[in-house]
């Protein structure tokens, strides 16, 4: 496949604005209801979008080397996407896709301890410091504690596992197949608890955020996949910070909030360190080639 990085940094930019968006309706739905239902629905586009992915192309996607991995991925995917909702219950917008973009440190420290990769002291020094700076963002001791902001550094957790295993899979399975299993796991395993906590959406402006909602994250999944088919992984991830740009958009727009000055600092140190370690690692690829 031909590499086209201009098209690749545009699928990006608008992939994260959807993403960004995706977000914002959540936490419009979170406050009438449940966590369950909103990411269920979350994982509905997906999983529609596959579907049909797969009708059109009439093509079967779900062929995979690494069965045990790739329903283990989903698993961490659906843990990931439930506990980020939770914590939006809590905590800005803002603020909790800040102290998300932790998961690529945490990729780091994990990537060491299960594929056995080494980490320089360069690279671990940026860890502590993005890890410092979700200090900045929390501040402990100076306001009432939040368990918003547990859930969401459990959530970066789970993510950076999942990418690990991404990576593990990547070599045999094409991007489409584990955004199968991401869909069918995740929606099998929410659905088992719809019964339970489903509430009648109101056919008004709910009914409407919803279906936006579910679009708007079903769309951005397929443009960010296809991005990193068409385009230098190392041109166009920097660009998965711009997402903090677009949530504090829309969070001024809808609630008039916008992310204090400690939050914009600790995420700058974040993205900082994320941007830098990213930089280590090509270098260090270059060099390995």
């Amino acid at each position: 496949m031909a590499i086209n990085n201009p098209k690749g940094i545009l699928l990006m930019t608008i992939g994260m604005a959807l993403f960004a968006f995706a977000d914002t309706m959540a936490k419009v739905l979170l406050e009438n209801y449940p966590a369950l239902q909103v990411v269920f629905v979350r994982q509905l586009g997906l999983f529609t979008g596959v579907t049909l992915f797969m009708f059109f192309t009439k093509s079967w996607v779900g062929k995979t080397s690494h069965l045990k991995l790739q329903l283990l991925r989903g698993v961490c995917a659906t843990g990931s996407a439930l506990i980020f909702l939770l914590g939006l219950n809590f905590i800005p917008l803002a603020d909790a896709t800040s102290i998300a973009f932790v998961a690529p440190l945490f990729v780091i420290g994990l990537s060491h301890f299960f594929l056995d990769e080494p980490i320089g002291m360069r690279r671990w020094f940026a860890v502590i410091i993005g890890f410092l700076a979700t200090l900045l963002i929390i501040r402990p001791g100076f306001q009432e504690m939040n368990f918003g902001y547990v859930f969401i550094i459990s959530a970066a957790f789970l993510f950076a596992l999942r990418q690990i295993i991404s990576r593990v899979i990547a070599d045999t399975d094409v991007p489409m197949t584990t955004a199968f299993y991401t869909a069918y796991v995740s929606v099998g395993i929410f659905s088992l608890f719809q019964p339970f906590v489903w509430q009648s959406i109101s056919w008004n402006w709910d009914l409407t955020i919803f279906i936006l909602y579910a679009l708007s994250a079903g769309v951005a999944e397929f443009l960010v996949i296809r991005s990193l088919q068409i385009a230098h992984a190392v041109v166009v991830s920097p660009l998965q910070y711009t997402i903090l740009l677009w949530v504090s958009v829309y969070g001024y727009i809808i609630w008039g909030v916008f992310p204090d000055t400690w939050t914009v600092f600790g995420a700058s140190i974040i993205i900082f360190t994320g941007l830098y370690s990213l930089y280590r690692e090509r270098k260090i690829k270059k060099i390995s080639e």
